[in-house]
Parts: structure tokens; sequence; C-alpha cells
């Protein structure tokens, strides 16, 4: 009976055996959970750090473009871009620039240039400089009114008064680099931030909006 019982016993080496490769593999688990933790670490780290620069970048960014407040630019709260501090009204239905417009737009441009260039252009930073044509409604008719319909007419005459003012700076001389885009729209009887009412008017004009492209901070 005593050689029986002993036979269901394991003996002392497989006992030693089958705590080591518990062992092993509890240790190899751990190693393995402690690497994917590392890893999530570094992750999360680089993440961080990729969006502190972001961060450092867009605060350049904004103090370097809050330089265009002056006599030509101010900054609109409201829709957070910045815009020409100075009307420049459009017959109705005519993308002619006003005679009396054309030197104060020639100086914004120039002025606008200078401070582009002044930005960082190591950095691979691009900017987008909208200039947007707008139309003004004809108060004699009613909203409903074809004449005061957003039609690709009153599209076509709001991008073509955006468009004058691009060969206005290009006549000029003006040449803006690679990094700052210019691009020319029209947003007819559309837009952010447009007058309304009795200054209904006041829309035949464009505004310039300058941006950095979101995309290419990171780059």
């Amino acid at each position: 009976m005593k050689e029986s019982k002993d036979f269901f016993w394991p003996s002392y080496v497989d006992l030693m055996t089958a705590l080591f490769l518990t062992m092993l593999v509890m240790f190899v688990l751990s190693y393995k959970l402690f690497k994917d933790k590392q890893r999530d670490n570094d992750k999360l780290i680089y993440d961080l750090k990729v969006q502190v620069q972001e961060k450092r970048k867009l605060d350049e960014i904004k103090a370097a473009l809050k330089r265009l407040e002056s006599n030509y630019f101010d900054y609109n709260e409201r829709y957070k871009r910045y815009e020409l501090n100075f009307p420049v009204t459009f017959a109705p239905q005519s993308a002619v620039l006003p005679a009396e417009a054309q030197a104060p737009l020639v100086k914004a441009g120039r002025f606008l240039l200078n401070q582009m260039k002044a930005l960082e252009t190591n950095d691979n930073v691009q900017y987008l400089i909208v200039v947007e044509g707008r139309a003004a409604k004809d108060l004699r008719y009613p909203a409903s009114d074809p004449r005061n319909l957003d039609g690709p007419a009153v599209r076509q005459l709001s991008y073509n008064r955006a468009l004058a003012v691009i060969r206005l700076w290009e006549q000029a001389g003006l040449r803006f680099p690679s990094n700052l885009e210019v691009v020319a729209a029209g947003s007819g009887f559309r837009g952010a931030g447009r007058y309304t009412g009795a200054q209904e008017g006041l829309n035949k004009r464009f505004i310039i909006q300058v941006q950095p492209k979101i995309g290419s901070i990171g780059k």
C-alpha cells in the first residue's frame, strides 16, 4: 500500500520543474505586458510632443499674423479672420475696380506681401490668402425676385471682382512666394459677415482672408 501511495505523488524534481515553467510563463507574460505598456507610453509621449510643437507653431503663426493689424487690415474677432479695413464698393453689376480704390489696394497688397515674407519660411508652413468677392441684392425688389436669386451670374460677378484685385496686384509687380497661395473666390449673396437691411448695398465689395493651412503645420 505504501508503494501505491508514493506512486501518485509527484517527485521533488517534478514539482520544481512545474514551478519553474510556471514562473517562466509568468515572466514572459509580464515582460510582454511591460513592453506593450512601454510602447503605449512611448507613443503617448510622442503624440504629446507633436501636440506641443503644433501648439507652439500655431502660437507663432498667430503672433506673426497679428502684424497684419494696421492701416490696411483689421482682425474680425467674430469670424476669426483678417479683413481690409477700408471699403471698396463696386458699381452695380460691375467688376471694374473703382479708380479711387486702386492705389490703396496696391498699398494693402504690398503691405500684405511684406508681412507674409517676414514669416518663417523654413518650417514648411503654407498660407492661404483668399480674396473673396461679394455682391449685393437689389433692395428695390423682394428677396424672392429672380434678380435677387444667388445664381451662377451672381457668383461669376463676385468672382470677377476678386479676380480684379489679384490682376491689379500682378500688374503692380507683386509676386507672392510659393508658400503663399492666393485664391480668388466669389460668394455671391452668401458668405459670413455680410451687411444686412439698409446696408445691403455695402456688400458690393470683397474681403481678404489670411489663414495658415492647418495640414501643413505638423510636417
